[in-house]
């Protein structure tokens, strides 16, 4: 009897091309099972790039991915959206300026054909910390935080098993972007989720996450565990450069 467990989420050779331009080159990662798996490296390193093509967002032209052992074709199926949902980056351009908060977490439920709407909402809403005084406000009407915890509600409403993270708090101020990340680890322990999330914060890589691919240029450079991070114990130089750059500007003391 085979009791190994299936990945929730693997990726083999995956090769994404922009016209000549190679995005993603051979990369190949297993996500499993809770797991909260993160995407490290400088801007055009790749990282969103391979989650919008899991997402069937970028054009994938080469390899395989892999979804709770169901190998993906071309195109996303309702199926696939059940169990893979997307938070992204800017809480501001997610979210329809002329739609309500109910709006918003309507439409998923519609499409996937679910009886028990209300119920659903205002569950969804409870469990981002927001209520039932948000449903019918507008995305203006709402600050930062709070636009992007109605797109994880909108993400979660689905009861999905694999949350994808793009830069989830970036765009958020530093008083507020704590009480994202919080919120998304209490959902992922009480839901049982599995992440696979993008940043280009150290810090909150090493918080957030179990494990961590570095990339660079659409590759992979190397993949160690958080606590590896957290100490600095890496092989390779281009990892260093990263975590001397997250230390941030140091100014020399002036010469007497």
């Amino acid at each position: 009897m085979n009791n190994l467990q299936v990945a929730a989420l693997s990726v083999e050779n995956l090769e994404v091309k922009y016209d000549r331009f190679r995005a993603l080159r051979g990369v190949s990662l297993d996500v499993q099972q809770g797991e909260s798996f993160g995407l490290v490296g400088e801007s055009g390193s790749g990282k969103s790039t391979l989650l919008r093509a899991v997402a069937g967002l970028a054009p994938v032209t080469g390899g395989a991915i892999t979804v709770n052992g169901k190998t993906l074709g071309s195109s996303r199926t309702k199926a696939f959206y059940r169990e893979v949902q997307m938070v992204f980056q800017d809480p501001y351009g997610s979210l329809h300026p002329r739609q309500t908060v109910d709006r918003l977490l309507l439409e998923p439920l519609v499409v996937h054909g679910f009886a028990d709407i209300e119920k659903r909402i205002l569950r969804a809403l409870d469990e981002v910390g927001l209520g039932s005084s948000f449903r019918f406000r507008y995305s203006h009407q709402l600050s930062g935080g709070q636009r992007q915890r109605v797109a994880i509600a909108r993400a979660l409403i689905l009861e999905p098993s694999i949350l994808l993270l793009d830069e989830p708090t970036s765009a958020l101020d530093a008083s507020v972007q704590a009480e994202v990340l919080n919120l998304l680890e209490q959902i992922r322990r009480d839901r049982k989720l599995t992440f696979l999330m993008v940043s280009h914060d150290l810090a909150v890589v090493t918080h957030m996450c179990d494990r961590l691919m570095v990339m660079q240029n659409g590759a992979e450079v190397e993949r160690l565990s958080a606590t590896d991070l957290a100490r600095h114990a890496v092989k390779e130089d281009y990892t260093r450069n990263l975590l001397l750059a997250s230390e941030g500007f140091v100014r020399p003391e002036a010469s007497i």
